[in-house]
């Protein structure tokens, strides 16, 4: 029975992951008094006690809490940003090339932000595959639903007072210094930051990224994006659809309560329109962390997952 511990276990992505755990045969969960929830003795103990502890805390109680760990059987998937380009890491997105067998040996996974799921699925295979130049400047508009903001956004979403202005998709990370674009960069292989603009919108769950491309950006074709997607694709939760738009439109909810992510290629031979659908819950967050996990497991990486 392996040992599970959910450090944050009261956030967003920790109780998503509580839930995908609940039924779990495999899986012994433990469980903190709500008295001890935030108290270091207890939280260093679980810790130590636990083959796999996942991190679902701001960045600067992640730092704090692998900094307690000293079982060197611990594994740690860390589903905050404090350690997603940091050395002695493993980027926990088994769909990359290679990646999956990193994962299995690693002991410190840092799980991939959201946003940057959907960005990193449509772009570094592009650039691994010399599709795409690492010094193309890019583009990326990404939609998610209010959850990804955590508690306190639900909290102001779902306020029968709230104000007006939350009724509208609403951008941000204005000052193009979001903290998903270290990872996007440095895993993709970028030379530049894209230009990058994060929407959310009054939803519940659900993520759409959109990287747009003049076909002069592109060495290649149309077919060959679709063919790296197609290899992408039988490495793990992604699919790739030919066509999934609902009479002309893309929504952003589509994928809402699954573990898995979509690709599509839309446009035509000048403009091409590259798409990642996937709950900003699910394959942002919750589902793979527990998909990281069942690779350090030896288990099929969907068990558990809604997919």
């Amino acid at each position: 029975m392996t040992k599970v511990f959910i450090d944050g276990s009261a956030g967003t992505t920790g109780l998503r992951i509580n839930e995908r755990l609940a039924d779990r045969g495999d899986i012994e969960l433990i469980r903190l008094p709500e008295e001890l929830r935030k108290d270091t003795d207890a939280r260093r103990q679980a810790l130590n006690q636990a083959d796999v502890a996942f991190l679902c805390l701001p960045d600067a109680a992640a730092i704090e809490a692998v900094s307690l760990v000293d079982n060197p059987h611990t594994v740690i998937i860390d589903t905050s940003t404090a350690h997603r380009t940091a050395p002695g890491w493993t980027y926990g997105f088994p769909e990359l090339e290679g990646q999956k067998e990193k994962i299995r040996a690693s002991r410190r996974i840092a799980n991939p932000g959201c946003h940057a799921s959907g960005f990193v699925a449509l772009v570094a295979p592009l650039v691994s595959a010399g599709l795409l130049s690492p010094d193309t400047p890019l583009t990326a508009f990404s939609l998610t639903g209010y959850s990804g903001g955590g508690k306190k956004m639900i909290a102001e979403y779902e306020d029968a007072e709230r104000d007006p202005l939350l009724d509208a998709p609403r951008m941000y990370g204005l000052t193009q210094k979001h903290k998903h674009l270290p990872e996007m960069v440095t895993i993709c292989g970028l030379s530049k930051a894209p230009i990058f603009c994060p929407i959310v919108a009054p939803y519940y769950a659900g993520m759409e990224v959109t990287v747009p491309l003049f076909k002069e950006q592109l060495r290649g074709s149309i077919e060959d994006v679709k063919n790296a997607y197609r290899a992408l694709a039988a490495r793990g939760l992604i699919s790739f659809a030919e066509s999934a738009d609902e009479a002309g439109f893309l929504s952003g909810n589509a994928l809402e309560g699954r573990d898995d992510m979509q690709l599509t290629v839309s446009g035509n031979e000048d403009r091409i329109l590259l798409v990642a659908r996937f709950d900003n819950l699910g394959k942002g967050a919750s589902g793979a962390a527990i998909q990281n996990m069942n690779l350090v497991l030896g288990v099929p990486e969907n068990t558990g997952l809604n997919v």
